[in-house]
């Protein structure tokens, strides 16, 4: 075992591991790393993912915009994305000749599986012609009959793109409240099948009833009790919350803008309320702060993809992502677009 990565562990991870833990999480990823130079594969690991695998083995760490840019780019021959299948779809709509791998095939998503393309082709026959934005977190299919993709990141500014006076925003219900608050439009959500919807509204956003399992969670309660026992700490939150936790929260971003300002903030404490992993991934990264470990939200799918798994990835070329090609073309579109306005 390299003593380098053991001690690296130590260091970093001593606080949410065991000793013996931490000596076999060494040992999967010094053979992951040895594995990765022998097959010329990428690994990029999600914000979401376990400590010892974020710490250790990823070429890249970050959010889906900025791995599906690292995607985008890389001359390897192998893609390992340790995130969820959405996100390894993604990779494969921009390297179609690559071979992309997801270490566990039940890492799926609530958000994405909330929505179908027969969903979104049915809100277009209901509002023709107006622009459809398919936030990332979303299956190929979904993004193949979409105009562009968002991410949590940038989704105001894909919706202020349009010159036109409605969009469709698909499919989370909570960012798009919170972007037709930012953007100062309001919002209806149709039902699947069209009843209900009162076209004489004033309206400039379509929304959908989908959901993620883990942000849907957080409560402006959560928000109320922490203040109360820590009254100076800084609660960050996720888009993908309610607008109530958004309001109610010192700051909101995606998971790279909340990195980012826990970095460059000197608050007392923090709190993030998203995904349990990523709370232990920044404290891990920023030991000069306090982060309260008060989380207890993790995300199930996310939780499937470890170590241990990417090392099976690895040394059996498994699980392979393919995408049709009728249907990858037209994501590439709708995942390009979103690239390029950043």
């Amino acid at each position: 075992m390299n003593t380098q990565t053991i001690s690296h562990l130590q260091r970093k991870l001593g606080n949410f591991y065991s000793e013996a833990e931490l000596h076999l999480k060494a040992q999967a990823a010094d053979e992951i790393n040895q594995l990765k130079k022998e097959r010329n594969a990428l690994i990029l690991g999600h914000n979401y993912m376990e400590p010892a695998l974020y710490h250790t083995v990823p070429d890249f760490v970050g959010d889906s915009l900025e791995l599906s840019r690292k995607a985008a780019t890389t001359d390897k021959d192998i893609i390992i994305f340790c995130g969820v299948h959405f996100m390894a779809e993604t990779a494969k709509i921009l390297n179609p000749n690559k071979t992309v791998l997801i270490p566990s095939l039940k890492a799926g998503c609530s958000l994405a599986a909330s929505i179908t393309a027969e969903d979104v082709r049915q809100l277009k026959a209901q509002f023709p012609g107006v622009p459809v934005v398919t936030y990332v977190n979303t299956y190929a299919d979904v993004k193949a009959e979409s105009d562009i993709c968002c991410t949590s990141g940038n989704a105001a500014a894909v919706v202020n793109s349009f010159q036109t006076d409605t969009v469709i925003f698909l499919p989370d219900e909570y960012l798009a409240r919170n972007v037709g608050l930012e953007t100062g439009k309001h919002i209806i959500f149709p039902t699947k099948n069209g009843v209900g919807t009162d076209t004489t509204l004033d309206y400039q956003m379509i929304g959908w009833h989908g959901r993620c399992e883990v942000h849907e969670k957080y409560t402006v309660e959560d928000i109320a009790n922490v203040r109360a026992e820590y009254p100076d700490v800084l609660i960050l939150s996720h888009p993908e919350c309610s607008p109530e936790v958004v309001a109610a929260s010192d700051f909101a971003g995606s998971t790279a803008a909340m990195i980012r300002y826990v970095q460059e903030s000197n608050a007392p404490r923090y709190l993030l309320l998203t995904e349990c992993a990523m709370g232990d991934n920044v404290a891990a990264a920023n030991e000069e702060k306090e982060m309260l470990r008060l989380c207890t939200v993790r995300c199930p799918h996310m939780n499937r993809i470890r170590l241990e798994d990417t090392l099976e990835a690895l040394r059996h070329t498994r699980y392979v992502v393919d995408v049709p090609e009728p249907i990858r073309t037209r994501a590439f579109q709708a995942v390009d677009r979103m690239l390029r306005i950043g």
